[in-house]
């Protein structure tokens, strides 16, 4: 007889003491994707230097202040038309926003703060009332949809007997009004007959898929369970979105400078017949030239902004490179976070013990190792998306330079081109966050990773659908919630309709400015607190999948999932050890 262990628990708590090949987020690692890492440092290199040269050769002054005919800017000391009308109403009005920025700074970052607590209060109703609420929505849909089968019906038989009503759609042919479609029978025969079919597919799916809505409801719950242990990671986004910001001031600023970085060109304009005339001059030595002598009456007009050196005749290529990298950047910043946080989500599943087998500083740990371990990946991955994104621009491009064209072919043949590169970036979106996954899991590189997401995602594309579909609309619903709560507050506090705290309300010369403000913050706030409970979501579900296939429950290789999904699924481990 085999003695018996001491600490029976022990050999659960390494993976590697029952898979020697498992590499969990915290285990042996090495660098991926190497060649992508010196190739995407050597880009940030070029655009560095770009950014510089651009700099030294813009003037953004041509952006803020129109020119002359002279081309004298306008709105500047010494200048001609120093009281232009337009810069002195812009200027006005800039002046006014800024006052009630002033005057609505605090009331603005109380909005902020409350929209805060609302985004954290929904994900704790998440995590304890996340099955009533998506039971309450799926009745909400059938019934909503119930009642529009009434509604037709209704309409159906209240035109009965009325004179026309009979006419069928095929006999109205394409009409321009579409008020008249109403007006007969046929068009709510057919709406009720869509949504009967609507409400009889919706119902099958929930009787057939019920376990696997339980086992989303499972997983939400989960989530916020691992939020509340990871609190961290709800501040994450903050890094994401300053990073951002910097990306985006960078491109911005060298798009300004670019673009700006022309020379005045000069032309000599006459209004008699001269050999001069359309020829490039120089206003500081054109009164001294022969041509006033020649051609009496020419004056040398400023025409446009231009050049004829090597940095000009490159300079598209320039806005192109600033552009490409501008993606480039901006999806690796976006990826950065997507590992970060499935890495400290993924330490989380992977804890036999929760929370005693969570490493310390879940977060940070796993941003050190994809800076450290997987820029490359994380750069090759951005750089698939911002291909895609640069091709959708130049046909953008296209498209606008198509406009006046009497090509349909082209036209067509453009629009389905816009079309399937849409859909390819959605695509890889979802490719790239499931396969950013399994790099902070396994530590693979980008293509390995991403072809064992995709497949691991088509063995249970069931499954997929149904968390997706059911995670996207709850936390559509919480971003709408929140955006309505904290908008419908601040529009009456800032117009004064709340008589309890009209005295506290500034006065403001547009009311709308902190509103606006309010409500774009709001957005971002959930947006960032909801895109992390998404993560949370998606990582957990791969990491549920991968348990589900590499483990059976035995002594050697139990289940990491927690006991309200062991219970969902009918399995549990070999001598009752589940996770806490």
């Amino acid at each position: 007889m085999e003695p018996e262990e001491k600490n029976p628990e022990s050999r659960y708590g390494d993976p590697r003491k029952f898979d020697p090949t498992f590499k969990g987020p915290i285990y042996n690692r090495g660098c991926t994707d190497i060649l992508c890492c010196i190739l995407f440092m050597l880009a940030l290199l070029g655009y560095f230097a770009v950014g510089i040269l651009a700099w030294s050769q813009g003037d953004p002054r041509k952006v803020i202040y129109p020119t002359d005919s002279k081309g004298q800017f306008c709105g500047q000391v010494g200048s001609p038309l120093e009281k232009s009308n337009v810069v002195v109403e812009a200027r006005a009005v800039a002046m006014r926003i800024f006052e009630d920025y002033t005057q609505s700074w605090h009331w603005i970052l109380l909005g902020l703060v409350i929209a805060m607590l609302v985004s954290l209060i929904f994900v704790l109703l998440l995590r304890f009332l996340a099955g009533v609420m998506v039971w309450v929505m799926i009745f909400m849909v059938v019934l909503v949809i119930g009642y529009g089968i009434f509604h037709c019906y209704m309409q159906y038989a209240s035109l009965k007997g009325i004179a026309g009503s009979d006419v069928t759609i095929r006999d109205l042919g394409l009409l321009t009004d579409f008020s008249v479609y109403l007006q007969i029978q046929q068009t709510w025969l057919a709406f009720m007959i869509i949504l009967c079919i609507v409400e009889v597919v919706i119902i099958l799916l929930l009787i057939f898929l019920r376990k696997r809505l339980r086992i989303a409801i499972a997983l939400i719950k989960e989530a916020s369970k691992a939020i509340g242990h990871v609190m961290s990671s709800l501040f994450y986004p903050l890094l994401t979105f300053a990073l951002l910001s910097l990306v985006i001031a960078y491109w911005a600023i060298t798009a300004v400078f670019l673009s700006t970085s022309n020379e005045p060109v000069y032309k000599v304009s006459n209004t008699t017949e001269c050999m001069y005339s359309t020829n490039t001059c120089n206003p500081e030595t054109f009164n001294s030239s022969n041509i006033t002598t020649e051609c009496p009456g020419a004056e040398c007009l400023f025409a446009f902004y231009g050049g004829e050196t090597l940095y000009h005749k490159y300079l598209i290529l320039f806005q192109f490179y600033n552009l490409f990298l501008f993606f480039w950047c901006a999806n690796f910043v976006t990826a950065l976070g997507q590992v970060t946080l499935a890495g400290a989500f993924a330490s989380y599943y992977w804890a036999f013990k929760k929370p005693d087998d969570i490493p310390a500083f879940p977060i940070f740990n796993s941003l050190g190792r994809a800076l450290r371990y997987h820029t490359g990946s994380l750069a090759f991955g951005s750089l698939i998306l911002a291909i895609v994104q640069i091709i959708r621009v130049i046909l953008e491009y296209l498209d606008q330079k198509l406009k006046g064209a009497q090509n349909k072919c082209a036209k067509f043949l453009l629009s389905c081109l816009k079309c399937c590169f849409w859909c390819l970036e959605k695509f890889i979106k979802f490719l790239n966050r499931n396969a950013y996954i399994m790099v902070a899991i396994y530590g693979k590189n980008f293509c390995t990773s991403a072809k064992d997401a995709f497949f691991l995602l088509m063995r249970n594309i069931i499954r997929v659908a149904v968390l997706d579909k059911v995670t996207d609309f709850l936390l559509f619903l919480g971003k709408l919630l929140i955006v309505g709560i904290v908008g419908i507050c601040s529009f009456f506090f800032f117009t004064g309709k709340i008589k309890m705290v009209e005295v506290a309300a500034p006065s403001l010369n547009y009311y709308w400015v902190p509103i606006l403000t309010v409500v774009i913050g709001a957005y971002l706030i959930a947006h960032g607190f909801f895109s992390v409970y998404a993560m949370c979501v998606d990582t957990l579900f791969l990491c549920f999948l991968e348990d589900l296939e590499r483990n059976d429950g035995t002594a050697d290789r139990p289940y990491f999932m927690p006991e309200r999904l062991l219970s969902i699924l009918k399995k549990s481990n070999e001598g009752g050890k589940t996770v806490d």
